[in-house]
């Protein structure tokens, strides 16, 4: 038998293959058992309208090999795929299209037909993101995607409103609201970013009443809002301003009296000591003015323009008006000047312009009832556990602060895409919540009044994600899977939305089933560019997951963001980076590969041992020290993995497997059986049993490997079935995807092993380095010689030993002895514990020449560093240059002090091996 695969790795030529297998095969879907635990992922429901991009990659990936993990792990896994109708983001992109191509707004159009239209849209669309994701590997079950505007999650937003509403949580009143002018919707504080700005400060006088050529100055970034002011506040201590208040002063332009008031907040040292006091467009002054009782004067309309309120203005874009009302200003002579001012201004996370602070009508949920089990669901009990614990615990900080300080929530959305609020009024425009549409003729349960209209508003787009984790589980119905799989295990999302969404789950969960939502939420890293910038189509620094997948393959990428996430903190990606990942899975690939076609004749063999040395071979029974050594070491990798991924430490064990698979079992243990597959050294017995511990080695890492890697672990899993079967003596599952987790024991006996093949990997790597400080040709033969500290440590490299290190080095003989002296013209490497190795370089070398050589490349060395200290003394060049170029500067410079040190040590050591010589 000689299972023959290609030479090279196209991952593209296997990607499709086994993702439509697995599929097809019914990997993904839970399979429920008798006695099979239950372990359910919520994906987080990407928007409808997105596309992916790394965040998504990087999660997505995460909650993959957590889901692979556990279902090797022998759980009934179940991860849960879907979509968010996400209500603003859709509405706008659709508005666009049909202004673009029909000329249509959605007012000309009329709610039902636009409605119908954004239905169509999401049919054609909506399922981009869930395609890329499968091209990502993940292994979700899609025959139960859900979308949070599907009939089922629709049922259960309204029940949820209804039973806040019951509880007397929802109400309906004027509130200071966040209000995006350009898509006329309230938006929630949580749905606003700050930026920062290059404004300006406008220093307005105004005029004192009664007290002609008094004023009072105040600053203001918004001049416009003036038209909204009802108070000018001051310090009750500054004595600049003591008899001012209980008077007023004038409003510019409009001419209305404004009371001063004494407010202890107002800071008397900065700017003016004098604030404008503007409730309706300030959160602070609406504070303000609730305690002191000032009137709510609105000067804005919903489109962003300004109201009758604004006198002259009425009607102007309120960021037009600006200029010409400062010009009028200063015309009076009311602007005593105008200072440059950086300053953060909150914008609409959607449309991504400035908000407007606005008093409006609107619904609202009463959190502090609902927050109060979702604190201490994270705070530890009496006996130090937690309900729920966050992954990094750092991340629990953000999430408590959050609830602890929560303010109510706005609800409601002046858009028409959504779940539209179920309240229905009378004729009398008395108010009330349905669980189910109204018939006709239907009157109010408590008036008994006909009901003659619906609220026109929708609720927030959280407002149905917030319910995500059991809604998608068939509640408000008591479904079997509800029963079986909540609380689910584990959730995966970004820092960004800890308050918007994961402290809303959990409200939500205790609120309507009186118990947690999830086990573990793992906050995962933020993917940001090369300099550290946050990817943004602004900025153009977005990194394609999608084409880096069609460039270096799904597995390189799904292995290098975890590698490159630790603990939570951010990544720097550049698209290069990926190259690690497909380096990785070629290095996986040729050796696998390797093993596999030096299986020839193995099925056969193994089948006429008899049947006590066939289990014995099974159950590790080996001898040779490079089988004992590799065995215990998969053993010991096994054991940390998984507890490390039972964790959630997804880069510091994927770094684990890396180095196992790259140096150990690559690099050391294929290298130093060769000769036993080769031409059969040391026996049949002896490579049949290389044999059976390269199919036990490639074995176990694959399974381990698959969660992270599972494309190219499926194909050659595939291949090594038929010698794998043939050890296990066994029917083989389908497919690696549903495989048990590794748990392999290692051999017994293994005192001394490690100690012993470490000190030959020492003994290799101090004659590889005097090759390589020599510039020995590696095809060369060497005679070599060890002078151990002792003779115990003598003992340590026996005749196998001995044939190992020269079989890896190419030595034609290797002294080793407590009391060997130093060879004439042999150089040295100092080993551990008072240990040197020597190799003779009589005869193999002009030290003369070798020594010219080396005193060249010390002048380059030389000049290149004085050049590059040069470039760093120059102040304006360390000043002007990029930091990161300033910075490679001096890590050269360092490189080539060092160089400089080796070439002088080396020049030192041949000066004396050719005296010797």
């Amino acid at each position: 038998m000689n299972m023959e695969m290609p030479s090279r790795f196209e991952a593209g030529a296997i990607e499709n293959k086994w993702y439509q297998f697995w599929e097809e095969s019914g990997v993904f879907a839970p399979a429920k058992a008798e006695g099979r635990k239950p372990f359910a992922i919520m994906m987080p429901p990407p928007n409808v309208t997105g596309a992916l991009h790394m965040g998504h990659a990087l999660n997505n990936t995460l909650q993959d090999i957590v889901a692979r993990f556990k279902r090797m792990q022998g759980f009934c896994v179940l991860w849960q795929p879907g979509t968010d109708h996400a209500g603003i983001a859709t509405q706008a992109v659709v508005e666009k299209k049909l202004w673009l191509e029909q000329g249509k707004s959605r007012e000309a159009m009329g709610r039902e037909a636009f409605v119908a239209e954004v239905w169509k849209w999401k049919e054609q669309y909506g399922s981009t993101i869930l395609n890329q994701l499968r091209r990502l590997g993940c292994s979700a079950d899609w025959s139960r995607t859900r979308f949070t505007l599907d009939a089922g999650l629709s049922l259960a937003v309204r029940e949820s409103f209804v039973r806040l509403w019951e509880r007397g949580l929802i109400y309906r009143g004027a509130r200071l609201i966040n209000w995006d002018c350009k898509l006329q919707t309230a938006v929630s504080d949580d749905e606003i970013e700050q930026s920062e700005i290059k404004g300006h400060l406008w220093y307005i006088r105004y005029n004192v009443s009664g007290q002609p050529g008094r004023y009072v100055v105040v600053a203001t970034t918004r001049p416009e809002t003036m038209f909204g002011d009802t108070a000018v506040a001051v310090h009750p201590e500054d004595e600049r301003y003591a008899d001012l208040i209980g008077n007023s002063v004038i409003l510019p332009i409009i001419g209305r009296e404004l009371p001063v008031i004494a407010d202890p907040s107002v800071e008397k040292e900065f700017g003016t000591g004098a604030v404008k006091v503007t409730p309706g467009h300030d959160p602070n002054d609406y504070e303000r003015g609730q305690r002191f009782g000032l009137p709510l004067v609105n000067v804005l309309n919903k489109d962003g323009t300004l109201n009758e309120n604004a006198g002259k203005y009425h009607g102007i874009e309120r960021l037009k008006a600006r200029p010409q009302l400062v010009e009028e200003l200063k015309a009076l002579g009311l602007l005593e000047k105008i200072e440059d001012h950086v300053h953060n201004v909150p914008h609409s996370d959607r449309s991504k312009t400035p908000i407007e602070p606005l008093v409006s009508e609107q619904w609202f949920v009463a959190m502090q009832q609902l927050a109060a089990p979702a604190i201490a669901a994270v705070k530890p009990n009496e006996e130090g556990v937690r309900e729920i614990r966050f992954v990094p615990e750092r991340w629990e900080s953000v999430y408590l602060q959050w609830l602890e300080n929560v303010k109510d929530w706005c609800i409601s959305r002046q858009l028409w895409w959504g779940h539209r609020i179920p309240v229905w009024y009378d004729e009398d425009g008395e108010s009330v919540a349905l669980r189910e549409d109204p018939g006709h003729g239907a009157v109010h349960p408590k008036t008994g009044k006909p009901l003659v209209r619906q609220d026109e508003d929708v609720l927030d787009t959280w407002a149905s994600s917030w319910l995500w984790p059991f809604s998608t589980l068939g509640w408000p119905e008591d479904t079997p899977d509800l029963e079986y799989f909540y609380p689910t295990g584990f959730l995966s999302t970004d820092r960004g939305i800890i308050y918007l969404w994961v402290a809303r789950m959990v409200m939500a969960s205790y609120a309507f089933l009186d118990k947690k939502p999830f086990e573990v939420v793992n906050i995962h890293a933020t993917v940001l560019d090369e300099h550290g910038r946050r990817m943004s189509k602004s900025l153009g620094n977005g990194i394609d997951p999608i084409e880096m997948i069609d460039t270096w393959g799904v597995d390189a990428v799904r292995l290098t963001l975890p590698l490159l996430t630790n603990e939570g903190q951010d990544i720097k990606l550049a698209a290069t980076r990926f190259e690690m990942g497909r380096n990785f899975c070629n290095k996986l690939w040729n050796a696998c590969r390797f093993a596999l076609s030096n299986l020839e004749g193995f099925v056969e063999t193994f089948r006429s041992l008899p049947p006590g040395q066939q289990e014995s071979l099974r159950l590790g029974q080996v001898t040779a020290l490079e089988d004992r050594y590799i065995e215990g070491k998969l053993a010991a990798v096994a054991t940390r993995v998984t507890i490390g991924l039972e964790q959630f430490k997804f880069n510091e064990f994927g770094q684990t497997l890396y180095r196992y698979v790259w140096d150990e079992f690559c690099d050391w243990y294929l290298e130093i059986i060769k000769p036993r597959l080769y031409d059969g050294k040391g026996g049949s017995l002896s490579k049949l049993t290389a044999q059976v511990v390269l199919i036990r080695q490639i074995d176990v890492i694959l399974r381990m490997l698959h969660p992270y890697v599972p494309f190219i672990t499926e194909e050659i899993w595939q291949n090594l079935r038929p010698a794998l079967a043939t050890l296990c003596g066994e029917t083989l599952p389908v497919s690696l995807a549903v495989a048990p987790w590794p748990a392999p024991v290692a051999p017994a006996g293994l005192s001394g092993v490690d100690e012993r093949f470490e000190f030959l990997r020492e003994v290799v790597r101090g004659i590889r380095n005097i090759r390589s400080e020599h510039n020995l040709d590696r095809k060369t033969e060497l005679h070599a010689a060890v002078r151990t500290g002792d003779a115990a440590t003598a003992s340590l490299l026996g005749p196998d030993e001995v044939s190992i290190i020269c079989h890896l080095v190419r030595l034609s003989h290797l002294d080793v002895s407590p009391e060997l002296p130093r060879p004439k013209a042999a150089a040295t490497f100092a080993l551990g514990s008072g240990s040197e190795v020597y190799v003779s370089l009589a005869g193999l070398i002009d030290f003369a020449m070798e020594i010219k050589r080396l005193q060249q490349s010390r002048a380059k060395a030389a000049e290149a560093l004085e050049k590059t200290e040069a470039k760093l003394r120059n102040e304006s060049y360390v000043q002007k240059a990029p930091a990161e170029v300033v910075q490679k500067d001096r890590d050269r410079c360092i490189e080539l002090k060092d160089e400089l040190l080796r070439t002088d040590k080396h020049i030192a050591e041949l000066v004396v091996l050719s005296e010797e010589g």
